[in-house]
């Protein structure tokens, strides 16, 4: 199985209060052997480190190029995972979408996906992200 990374999008809160949910969906991507990129967790480190708007933007899409595909956890909608989105389908990254049961999910994200992907329970991931490494 060729190697895979890819870069988590995911609504991220100033005080941190997802962080336990962004840990677990990151765990379950490593778990099946992705490599993973989290901006919160790898660059801001949990709010040590600030940015600019500019420099979080362009640190985004730079990691994003090197990486083979983006997987947005849409449980929670956010502008910046709109912006993620449109920037990974105008450069040919393949996207995946994950989100609870019962989440709305926009027809433009839907659009642009390669597949949306419902869980309940965390634990579900790893079938899910196991699968998404042969795609």
């Amino acid at each position: 199985m060729p190697h895979m990374k890819v870069y988590l999008a995911i609504k991220y809160h100033q005080d941190n209060s997802n962080r336990e949910l962004i840990m677990q969906v990151l765990h379950e991507l490593e778990s099946v052997g992705i490599e993973t990129i989290s901006i919160m967790r790898d660059f801001e480190q949990w709010g040590k480190v600030q940015y600019t708007p500019q420099e979080l933007m362009k640190l985004c899409f730079d990691k994003i190029d090197h990486c083979d595909a983006i997987i947005i956890e849409f449980s929670e909608k956010g502008v910046g995972l709109g912006i993620e989105a449109g920037y990974s389908f105008a450069k040919g990254i393949p996207i995946y979408a994950i989100a609870k049961i019962g989440a709305d999910i926009s027809t433009t994200l839907q659009g642009l996906t390669k597949n949306i992907y419902f869980y309940e329970k965390m634990a579900e991931l790893k079938e899910i992200f196991d699968k998404m490494k042969g795609i």
